[in-house]
């Protein structure tokens, strides 16, 4: 029933006595034409309709007559139309509320109508049109959401209380009016456009839904989700609209909540639809592509590739036809590593294809040119109530870090495989008091197998002596509580046999619940071996060198008892030189065996009543002899005795005065100065050579090491005399300094001194050397050892 034009020609014009007696008429009587517009009029319709009968002619019905208008009469007004016979239904105004009984007689110019007011509701039509006005009524006014029902053109037959209220309009006002008219609508010309369209189509018989928001009044706005239904008469031609709006503005709201959450992640999302074309992407999509053609645009970004990598490209844009590649595909592939495209396009088109979710990795390229990072891809699809997939859902999150974590994990592992596989070195892993893990070179060394360790009944209390059970757990826990690991140490462990083994033992520990830590053993025995090898050695050459240094002391003595009776006293005075070296060369043999006393701890001292000055006098006296070239000058006097082992501390002066000549060959003068006070006595020995550089001052101690300087050919740094010379006094309790400074090197013993002869020595020593560069003045750097 589309509106049409009235033609003047053609309406309807009672005479004037036909007029008066339908003006008689206790009923509202209506003509209209086919297009539903009011021909005729009689004076009951227009006092219903309260507009004069003059006016009314020329109208459409449907917006003249607001009070009349719902639904069934509609109904009822095409079907007489279309069918040519008379109708009568039965309806309650939805505006005045009263019952209505409305007949229909068609005519050749269109149809009668005449509304006859009931006083109470019918009782005598049929139960089909009560159950279908029922139907409406209920549906129009208890639904919760926006509903009108509408003409094919969009005019407003009926509406419900939820859309006047929200509007704040009476029902009598819109009825008959195009809905996109209405206030909510025509406040938005947005939402106005829409409804249209979506009329239009839905009048051609679609079904429409839309999203659209309005504001019903001001300062208040709502999302809809709108829904247009058209409903067909028997002829299967469109009869009339359903609209319904839906209230969605709370999901829209945590929609633009979670819109934002999604665009606040790190990671890409996207959804697409089922074709494959990327309907949604978040911020950070956005500002990855945004990046990438910011540094190449689009038209450039091609010529720059590699040549292998335009020729792929080429070929999917070739081949795109047969294989589907969409638009999104092929540009987004521009971004992934050239020996990835192909993967990521199978298995992404296998996830689309088979309708599962899909997950892969991939290298995505950065700005940097060539360097990739690598993203995990996942999709999920999205399904309707019949099953249907309706959009994909993905993500690509870079797990560039957690790759390399787990090449660097791998790396590592391999290192502890080969760690643990080596077979110099055994590893075991303790949880308290018990060994839970160890490789195949830490049960060779003890004896024990696999199935004792798997069932834990290793314990670390069956490797341990018992003697050293106590003294060594004690330092190895302080060292692991205090700073997570131990200091080697040597030590025996148990073998499964009962025979022991010396080991260097080292380990960390990791704190929790429980302490739990690794060790490291290497088997030490070898170099035990060799060391009671070499002390046997040192031994026997020591003896062998002593018997005939001893005999040739005592023919030297006996042939200078001879002389002396002789009267040959010169003869014998030179001979008392020579008994001197030769006392001097059992003391240096001597120091052979020392080497050894020192690191077994067992070196025996002389206690006795010690005269520095005479002492140093008759050092100082030697060595002038066995060296002239240089000058040997003491400066000073202490004139206090002190307890202390006078062969020992003369090895002292002799180690440190003849290491001044060797390293001061071509200054002549070496200086020696003695001071006393009331509580030390100190003794300095300084050269004018070329001393020791800072960096290796510390390493002077060790036995046979050799400083790494510019020195003549002829000189080399031995660490055995200032070593041996070190813990001489060391465990003397003197103090020992070392000092340089510009073109001088000084080595200076502290004493301590106490009441009487006694003596409490202090038990640290310490050397202190360094390297002076030309023509630079230092104050002089010092350093402990202790």
């Amino acid at each position: 029933m589309g509106i049409q034009p009235l033609n003047s020609n053609h309406r309807f014009r009672p005479s004037v006595q036909l007029a008066s007696l339908l003006d008689t008429l206790p009923d509202a009587l209506f003509f209209l034409d086919i297009g539903a517009t009011i021909q005729y009029a009689n004076a009951k319709a227009s006092a219903l309709m309260g507009i004069s009968s003059q006016d009314l002619p020329g109208h459409l019905f449907w917006q003249s007559a607001p009070h009349l208008v719902t639904t069934a009469l509609y109904q009822a007004v095409g079907e007489a139309m279309r069918t040519q016979q008379s109708q009568e239904v039965h309806y309650r105004s939805p505006i005045t509320r009263r019952w209505l009984r409305g007949q229909l007689f068609p005519t050749s110019e269109g149809l009668a109508i005449l509304i006859h007011s009931l006083e109470q509701e019918p009782t005598c039509f049929p139960a089909s049109v009560c159950h279908s006005d029922q139907h409406y009524r209920d549906f129009l006014e208890h639904s919760a959401e926006r509903v009108a029902i509408l003409t094919p053109e969009g005019l407003i037959l009926e509406i419900n209380q939820r859309l006047l209220t929200d509007a704040q309009v009476q029902r009598e006002e819109v009825i008959g009016k195009p809905l996109t008219a209405f206030p909510l609508w025509a406040s938005v010309p947005r939402a106005q456009g829409q409804l249209g369209a979506a009329i239009e189509q839905a009048s051609r018989g679609e079904t429409v839904r839309f999203e659209t928001y309005i504001c019903p009044h001001p300062g208040r706005c709502l999302d809809l989700a709108v829904a247009l239904a058209p409903r067909y008469a028997a002829n299967q031609q469109v009869e009339y609209l359903i609209c319904t709006g839906f209230d969605i503005t709370r999901y829209k709201r945590v929609e633009e909540e979670l819109r934002t959450l999604v665009d606040a992640v790190p990671q890409f999302v996207w959804i697409r639809r089922p074709d494959g074309s990327i309907a949604y992407s978040n911020r950070r999509s956005h500002d990855y592509a945004r990046m990438m053609s910011e540094q190449r645009p689009e038209d450039e970004w091609f010529p720059q590739l590699a040549p292998n990598d335009r020729q792929c490209i080429q070929g999917m844009w070739r081949t795109a036809p047969r294989t589907d590649i969409t638009y999104d595909e092929a540009t987004s592939l521009q971004f992934v590593h050239p020996e990835d495209r192909e993967r990521v396009l199978a298995l992404q088109r296998q996830g689309w294809e088979a309708g599962e979710p899909y997950e892969f990795e991939y290298r995505l390229r950065e700005r940097q040119p060539g360097a990739y990072r690598w993203f995990l891809s996942r999709g999920v699809p999205l399904r309707n109530e019949e099953g249907q997939i309706i959009q994909w859902v993905g993500t690509c999150t870079d797990i560039d870090e957690q790759k390399r974590t787990e090449d660097a994990l791998r790396q590592s592992q391999e290192r502890v495989n080969h760690l643990m596989n080596s077979s110099v070195i055994g590893i075991f892993f303790a949880e308290g008091d018990k060994v839970v893990e160890a490789n195949n070179t830490f049960l060779r060394m003890t004896g024990y197998s696999w199935d004792v360790l798997s069932q834990r009944r290793l314990t670390w209390d069956s490797l341990i002596l018992p003697t050293l059970k106590s003294s060594l757990a004690q330092q190895a826990h302080q060292e692991l509580v205090v700073q997570q690991y131990t200091t080697p140490f040597e030590t025996e462990l148990v073998c499964k046999d009962g025979s022991r083994l010396d080991v260097l033992m080292g380990g960390v520990a990791f704190h929790g619940e429980t302490l739990q830590g690794i060790g490291f053993v290497l088997d030490n025995s070898a170099r035990k071996e060799l060391e009671r090898r070499k002390d046997t050695f040192i031994s026997m050459a020591n003896h062998e060198l002593r018997t005939p240094l001893t005999a040739i002391k005592i023919q030297t003595q006996l042939l200078k008892k001879r002389l002396v009776r002789q009267g040959l006293h010169e003869a014998a005075a030179a001979l008392s030189r020579v008994e001197e070296p030769l006392t001097l060369l059992e003391w240096l043999v001597g120091d052979l065996l020392d080497v050894t006393r020192i690191q077994a701890g067992r070196l025996e001292y002389h206690w006795e009543p010690v005269d520095l000055d005479a002492l140093l006098q008759d050092v100082t006296n030697t060595m002038q002899q066995m060296d002239p070239t240089h000058i040997i000058a003491v400066r000073g006097t202490i004139s206090r005795l002190l307890l202390g082992d006078k062969g020992r501390l003369a090895q002292v002066f002799l180690n440190l005065i003849s290491n001044a000549i060797k390293y001061a060959p071509d200054a002549l003068l070496i200086d020696i100065e003695a001071s006393a006070s009331a509580e030390t006595a100190t003794v300095a020995v300084r050269d004018h050579g070329i001393g020791i550089p800072q960096e290796q001052c510390e390493k002077i101690f060790e036995r046979f090491y050799r400083v790494n300087v510019d020195l003549p050919h002829d000189i080399t740094w031995r660490g055995k005399i200032v070593g041996v010379a070190h813990h001489k006094v060391h465990n003397k309790g003197a103090y020992n300094e070392n000092h340089i400074s510009v073109c001088r090197t000084y080595c200076t013993l502290l004493f301590a001194f106490q009441s009487g002869l006694r003596s409490s020595l202090d038990r640290s020593a310490s050397f202190h050397r360094s390297y002076t560069g030309h023509k630079v003045a230092s104050p002089g750097v010092s350093f402990s050892r202790v």
